[in-house]
């Protein structure tokens, strides 16, 4: 078996007013991805993601030339199931044999960012096409699952002070969820205007279902910090990404402010960054995102590291189906994962880019049973949508 094609696309679906929301990144009016299409000699084909920006706030175009124009050339007659050897070809690029001589990565330049979004999506298609081929769920080829339903969390809240309970509240009702995210910082102001909101969030939910919290990132270290004193009593779940991913040891020093558990990772890219996070005590729960860390076997590495320092692990989930089911087969296999992101805004990328009906009952995911990620991709709904690069 031999990879024979590789395609990436730009997939941009419009959202409906009536379901766009504003955050920190702005009037979200699309939902964009990174969807890449490997087919092997015998027919097989896996699909992949690659992300690297959230929403609608940034360009696909760089990142797709560079799948279909750099990637795709190095991976033509290459037996896809040497996933962690091509992992490794692709991040350490023309050193890659002597690297593996060697015993030890060495990178080329920039070997962050967009170039290991490509790997994630090469990655992620490539653990598809071997479940597919020995006919097992990727979860098998992991390690097997622990569960056969997940608990999850339901992943939004923008409104404002006088309608996020509402909003939250809402949440519950479609998924029967007993955690939820609401999102802080910036997009509010100062730290006591997104206290006031989680307040009267906490006020509307009660006591007995789980917030967490999230400031993408847009506290300085001193607003984290005030933040988590002004919510104190409100026994948040976690706090997520307080401060900038590039400041590791001010998350470390917002995170000993406190009792509050900081969860960060979803701007973070390989298991070297989250090593160092590991090691700065700067989190207590991981975050990486299947479709920018590095694919499912950078996840896997991740999971492992956050079991190995007593940390727990809860894939950021916030994207396509492609991803969003790497994500569920990861959380199935690692011993220190716990709950998955489940995203309650428009979401079409895992709605209609797939046949299958995606949904949480209960407050539980299913994992998927199918051999591969065990979705189907619409393939009239990736052709009306797909953007020509």
């Amino acid at each position: 078996m031999r990879i024979n094609s590789v395609q990436a696309w730009w997939v941009r679906v419009p959202i409906e007013v009536a379901k766009q929301h504003r955050s920190d990144f702005g009037q979200v009016t699309t939902f964009d991805a990174a969807i890449l299409r490997i087919e092997t000699d015998d027919g097989l084909v896996g699909w992949g993601e690659g992300k690297n920006a959230a929403g609608s706030a940034g360009s696909y175009g760089a990142l797709v030339h560079m799948l279909n124009h750099e990637i795709a050339p190095q991976l033509i007659g290459r037996d896809p199931a040497d996933i962690g050897v091509v992992w490794e070809m692709l991040y350490n690029g023309v050193r890659h044999e002597t690297a593996a001589h060697a015993g030890h990565a060495m990178p080329q330049l920039a070997r962050r960012g967009m170039s290991v979004a490509a790997i994630s999506a090469v990655d992620i298609a490539l653990w598809d096409i071997l479940g597919k081929s020995l006919g097992q769920p990727v979860w098998r080829l992991l390690g097997g699952r622990k569960v056969e339903r997940m608990r999850a969390y339901a992943s939004g809240g923008w409104a404002s002070t006088e309608a996020i309970g509402e909003q939250l509240i809402s949440y519950i009702a479609k998924g029967g969820f007993k955690a939820l995210k609401m999102r802080v910082g910036a997009m509010d102001g100062a730290p006591h205007l997104s206290a006031a909101r989680v307040r009267a969030a906490r006020q509307a939910i009660g006591p007995d279902v789980e917030l967490m919290v999230d400031a993408h990132g847009t506290y300085t270290v001193a607003e984290a910090k005030r933040f988590i004193k002004l919510t104190a009593d409100l026994d948040l779940a976690w706090f997520e990404e307080p401060v900038i991913a590039d400041d590791k040891p001010g998350m470390a020093e917002v995170r000993a402010s406190g009792s509050t558990p900081i969860a960060t990772g979803e701007s973070e890219a390989t298991r070297y960054a989250f090593r160092d996070l590991a090691v700065l005590k700067s989190a207590d729960i991981f975050q990486p995102d299947p479709a920018f860390c590095g694919g499912i076997s950078e996840a896997m590495k991740i999971g492992t590291i956050a079991s190995a320092f007593n940390l727990r692990f809860a894939p950021h989930l916030w994207a396509g189906a492609p991803c969003f089911f790497a994500g569920l087969h990861v959380c199935a296999a690692s011993p220190a994962s716990f709950i998955i992101e489940y995203s309650l805004g428009a979401n079409p990328m895992i709605h209609d880019l797939v046949e299958e009906t995606v949904e949480a009952k209960d407050g539980m995911i299913a994992i998927p049973e199918k051999p591969g990620l065990g979705f189907t991709i619409s393939e009239r709904f990736l052709e009306a949508h797909a953007q020509r690069i």
